[in-house]
Order: C-alpha cells, then structure tokens, then sequence
C-alpha cells in the first residue's frame, strides 16, 4: 500500500456506507428498478420428474388480455450454446427434472402473467425416475476433480494396514441432508434488449455482474460488450447467486420476443427449490485408526454424494481431512450418484460445511473412545506442517483458538461424563468443534480510478455486495491506499460498466477486489503523483500472485456450544455459542464481525432445522418455502459471541487478509451435536437434530 493518511481507514468499524439507503427504501434491488412500460414473465415449471412434453396448448392463456407472449419449446429462439445444458432452456421437449421451465408467459401484469401460466396446460410422455441418494446407489461413479478443481480420491501410505493394526477405531457413517439456500431477495432478473435487438441489458441480483455477462452473451451468441449486467445492490446470496441460472436466460429470451420493453421476473420462493442450486445431500463414512492416547495414524474419509443427470457439480466434501489433523496414513474418496434431480450448486462453504460435520463429529467420538478431552485430542493431533502438500502453513492459529476459545468459554472442570449434568428437566451438555476455510484468490479483477472535479477520488470496479459490506470495506482499502481520508474517496461497483471483477464467493471477494484497488493506486500515484488534476485517471489489476506460492494458506476457527436437551421432549435450546477465528487482518471489525455471527447462525440452523424434504414418488422438494423449510429464527439464537485474533498474514497478499464470510458456519454444527451428545449420551449421526432423535 502507498502513503496513509493519520487515522487509517482499515481496521475501523464503520458503519455501511448504503445503511441509510436500504433501511429507508432508496437502494434499488434488481425487480425495482423504475423502467418504462414493463412486462412481467409468468414461468410454467414440469411436473414430471422425467419424461417429454407431447403437446403444450396455449389457447387458453392467449385469450387472457394483457398476455403479449407466450413460449415453448416449438417456438423459442434457437440458443448459440447449450454445451452446458442448464441454460439449454426450452430447446427440447426433454424433462429432465421436476420444476424445470417448460414454457413462459409475458403480460402487462404479474397477475395476469401468472394466472395465464396457470392456463398453458402441458402433456408429458413420463418416464420412470430416480431421485433417491443411496450409499450403493448403483450408478455411483468418480468425479474427475471436485469444486473448486482439486482431484476426487487422493491417499497417502497405507491406511488399510494402519487401520488395521490401530489400537482404537472409529468407523461411523454420517449423513446431511439436501439443503436450500433462501436469501431473502429472490433470484430477479429484468431483461431489456435494445429496439434493434443487438443489445442487452439485466437487472440481476448476483454475486458476479460480469460472470453473469460472460455466461450470458456466449449462450445467446453475442460479443460481451452487447451485454450490461446491473447489481448495485443485492439482498443475500450465500453462493446460490454464484452463477447464471436458467432464470436468466428464460428472462433475456422472453425480453427478445418484446424488443424495447423491459421484462420483469422474480422467481417465487416456491420455484427456487428446483432452479437455483442446492446442498446436495452427503453420506460420508469415516473411519479413525489411533493408539490409546488418542494420536492418529490412519484417517479413512468416503464420501457419496448427488449431481443432476443433466450437469455435474461434485461437492468437495472430503478434501478438509486431506489437511486438518496429522496422520501419516491418508485417503479421501467423492462418488456421485446421477439423479433426475436440479442441478446442486454452491451455498456457503461447500463442501467444507457438511465436510467438517462428519470430521469433527468423528473426532468427538475418537476422544469418548479414548478418554481424552475433545480439545486435547485436537491439540495432539496439530501437523506442523499442510499433511496433503508438506508446505509450510502461512497462519495455522488453531492451537490458539482452541486454547483461548476454551479459556472464554469455560471448558475447564467440564465433566467428561455424558448426561452428567442435569437443571431441572433439562440435560446440559458442552461441545467443541474446529473450523477451517482455505484462502482463496481470484486473480484479474480490475480497478479504475478518477480524480474528479469535486476534488474526489472516483473508484470503479465491478464487485458485488450481497450485503456482506464490501462496498464499505472497499471504500476503507482504497483510501489507505491512495492515502487520503474516507471523505475523499467515492467507490462504485455492481456494474459491468466497470472494469471487471471476479465473483463473490468462496470468501475471496475483498482480498481480491482489495489487491486490484492497491494496484490501481499504485499506478495512479506514480503516474499523477500527490497532487493530481482534475480528470486524471489509473487503472491497476490484481496480479496472478497476490499470495505468496510455497505456503499452504487457510482460516481456523474454534467452536464451542452449550446445548440444552429437553428430558421429556428431547427440545433442544443452545443458550451459549462462542466462535474464535485467526482470519489475518480484519478491514472492519462490524461487517466481519455480522459475518462471523451469520455463519454461526447458519450452521445452528443446519444443526437443528434446516432439510429439504423429496418426496420419492413425484421427484419434488414437498417443504418449499419457508414456512415448513425451517431456518433459525431470533428465538432461537441468545448468547452467541464471536471475535478473532489480531493481526496479519503477511503471505496472504497486500492486505495481509482472508476472507470472513464462510469460516462461522464450519464446524457449528458439528459443536452443538458434540454438546447434544454430551448432554444425553445420544449420539445422532444424522442431521438434522430433531428432537424425536433423543428420546430413547
């Protein structure tokens, strides 16, 4: 970074600089943008699970007044590129799950555009289907790589034989459900093309404006630059806003069959369940082979997942335990059952979410196993160095959350014994649980600044805040990097208007946003100096390596839960939650401290309530909305205290920072069902944690 000013912006907890905005109804979100003369678009979803449609009669629904379009398969616009076939939307008359789009109406009201929906009247050849995730599915298969682009099976030494000959096993099978993210603003898109039809502009509320672009003009065959994707502002996301989805594409069509008026479409929380991605289920066996004292020497992790026949996304369940603990004998497995289901897609720390559920549980069974405290067992097992690499760490800070986080906590005296502790009729447990993330980067994004007329430095980039607080946290960096004041520094983002920026997801939105801004005042003050003139301008991009190569770079984190078990009704309350985090630098303590504190409660939510229910016989998630898709509401979360350990990662690029946003939802769940299990003596391998499950 360049010179700073005397009261450094980073590291201060400012308050959101678009607060006043939202909570006084003047931010647009995507649908509310004040277009001229719009039209709303009317999905019709299938409800066959598979099959074809035969015949699709629009009579009824062109007959409603106000109905200006309506499309199928017979008379939708041929797409330039369907390879992925998520957006091969209304090309064919093959239904490849339920929910899928098979037609669309566009009409002068939402009203009437739905009530005509409900008049196009769809015929299907059905098809027998296959909807149910098994652990001998027997199309099981391996994924050549898993997210995030690492390979499916890895092993180290022999752990066969290492189990084999190990004092004390712990071969448990754990199992997570199918899980929905619902952000609170919908997945919108409003599509306007230009009166020649040679331009395109969407309203979307995404985590990624110019990913969306490029997703966007390869499937309608356009050059990039025909397409303007808008997202200033966006209310929640948590990775199922990653990407384009098939709603964005139904919605440019339908905008092409009425150039020049804009369209309008707001999925219903209903319609979500089946087109914007979910958490695929997870059946994850794990296996521990340790001597008496508890020290591992073989760890055993097979995990079995869904993907929908129709795009492959293989969650990376497994790859935390490739270097968490040490253990010189290692293998990981992922195996993918393909089902005529919706395609899975991110929601917040894939794959490490339900991962570290299944390791930290088993963990909590090796130490009852071995009659070690649950923290003591983890300390024992620190490697000293990354197990799956041998690179050095760049910030391993675990020993420490564990340590501290148990001194604030009050672990010490814990009773070991399980239902020990008893208040009234309520059974009172501990629990503990690490948590990790890797530090990503995006490299690439661009940053452009201006010194305007008004004697401010005018930021562009095309980031996304999805309500996390980065357009904050941006202002902060690009004002220590240029050295001026927070007052003289105007940030502009969600727009591809903008210079490009990567996506928000996989906690790597500020560091990689961040080193693009620190870049762009690099170059600004070399060419234009302290005392630039009016109209002087830089751009700057975030370099390939923003961290440093040769170090293996994570988060870690410490939870600690206490839970409280209902002896009659098996209720289950947690009173207590504390999270302890090694994060690097922070940029602003309130917007990180919301993240970590909304991670938790996320994971106490996947921990109780959170489960999509599929009904075998038709194909469908039969819970979906969210008065029976159940989240953690404000009654259920009471003393819940998270913080961080102070300072930098001097390897993790020019902010010395990680990001925030995923770490607080890995490893809670696995803390509270550590406590329900030391309250009760039940241990439950299955989430959620219903409260039938303890009464026993």
């Amino acid at each position: 970074m360049t010179t700073t000013p005397s009261t450094p912006s980073v590291g201060r907890p400012l308050t959101r600089l678009e607060g006043e905005a939202k909570v006084t109804g003047l931010a647009p979100y995507a649908y509310e943008y004040a277009l001229t003369d719009p039209l709303y678009l009317g999905p019709v979803l299938s409800t066959v699970a598979r099959g074809r449609v035969s015949a699709v009669d629009t009579a009824r629904a062109e007959e409603l007044p106000g109905v200006r379009a309506v499309l199928t398969p017979a008379n939708a616009e041929r797409l330039a590129d369907t390879e992925d076939r998520e957006f091969a939307v209304l090309q064919s008359d093959e239904v490849s799950f339920r929910g899928q789009f098979v037609a669309a109406v566009v009409a002068d009201t939402p009203e009437t555009a739905r009530e005509a929906a409900g008049l196009v009247d769809v015929a299907y050849e059905t098809l027998a289907h296959d909807v149910t995730l098994t652990a001998d599915h027997p199309r099981l298969y391996r994924p050549e790589e898993v997210n995030t682009g690492v390979e499916a099976d890895t092993e180290q030494g022999d752990p066969d034989a290492a189990l084999a000959r190990a004092a004390v096993v712990v071969d448990r099978t754990y199992r997570t459900p199918m899980e929905h993210n619902n952000p609170m603003e919908p997945h919108t898109t409003v599509a306007l093309w230009d009166e020649g039809g040679g331009r395109l502009t969407l309203y979307d509320s995404t985590q990624g404006a110019h990913p969306v672009r490029h997703t966007v003009a390869g499937v309608f065959g356009l050059d990039p630059e025909r397409v303007r994707v808008v997202a200033p502002y966006v209310g929640g996301g948590f990775g199922s806003k990653g990407s384009a989805h098939a709603h964005n594409v139904l919605a440019a069509m339908a905008a092409r069959a009425v150039p020049g008026r804009p369209v309008k479409f707001a999925l219903t929380r209903q319609q979500m369940f089946s087109l914007v991605g979910y958490r695929t289920p997870t059946i994850q066996r794990l296996r521990l082979g340790a001597d008496r004292d508890g020290r591992l020497d073989a760890v055993v992790h097979d995990v079995v997942e869904q993907t929908s026949k129709i795009k492959e996304f293989a969650e990376q369940s497994g790859v935390c335990t490739r270097m968490m603990y040490a253990a010189p004998h290692r293998r990981t497995t992922h195996r993918l059952a393909p089902l005529d289901a919706p395609i899975p897609f991110w929601m917040r720390a894939p794959g490490e979410a339900p991962g570290m559920y299944a390791l930290e549980s088993a963990m909590d069974e090796l130490a009852h196993e071995c009659g070690v405290d649950p923290v003591e067992l983890r300390l024992r097992n620190e490697p000293p160095v990354d197990p799956s690499t041998g690179e050095p760490w760049s910030d391993r800070a675990l020993v420490r959350c564990l340590r501290e986080g148990a001194e604030r906590f009050g672990w010490h005296g814990r009773d070991p014994a399980p239902g020990a502790r008893r208040e009234g009729d309520w059974l009172v447990g501990t629990g503990v649980a690490s948590a990790m993330y890797p530090h990503m980067v995006n490299p690439g994004s661009v940053a452009e600044i201006r010194y305007g007329e008004d004697r401010r430095y005018h930021v562009g980039i095309g980031a996304a805040d999805i309500g996390t607080g980065a357009l904050t946290a941006l202002t902060q960096i690009a004002a220590d990097a240029l050295g001026r004041p927070l007052s003289e520094v105007v940030v502009s983002i969600g727009d591809t208007d903008l210079p490009e920026a990567s996506v928000a997801g996989g906690s790597s939105g500020t560091t990689s946003w961040g080193a693009a801004l620190v870049a762009a005042a690099r170059v600004f003050r070399a060419e234009h100096g302290e005392a630039p003139a009016p109209g002087a301008s830089a751009r700057g991009t975030a370099p390939e390596d923003t961290a440093t190569p040769g170090y293996s770079q994570y988060s870690f984190g410490a939870h600690f839960v206490e839970a409280r078990v209902h002896a009659d009704t098996g209720e289950i309350r947690v009173p207590r939650m504390l999270g302890l985090f090694s994060v690097g630098r922070v940029v602003n303590p309130r917007t990180a401290r919301s993240q970590f504190l909304g991670g938790m409660v996320m994971g106490l939510s996947m921990a109780l309530y959170e489960q999509s229910v599929v009904d075998p016989a038709f194909g469908h998630v039969v819970n979906h909305d969210l008065a029976q898709y159940h989240v953690a509401v404000h009654a259920d979360v009471s003393g819940l205290e998270a913080d961080w350990l102070e300072g930098e990662d001097p390897h993790a690029g020019p902010l010395g920072s990680r990001g925030v946003g995923e770490i607080g939802i890995v490893g809670t769940a696995a803390a509270v069902a550590n406590a329900c299990h030391h309250a009760t003596g039940v241990r439950v391998r299955n989430l959620p944690l219903t409260p039938d499950l303890f009464l026993r």
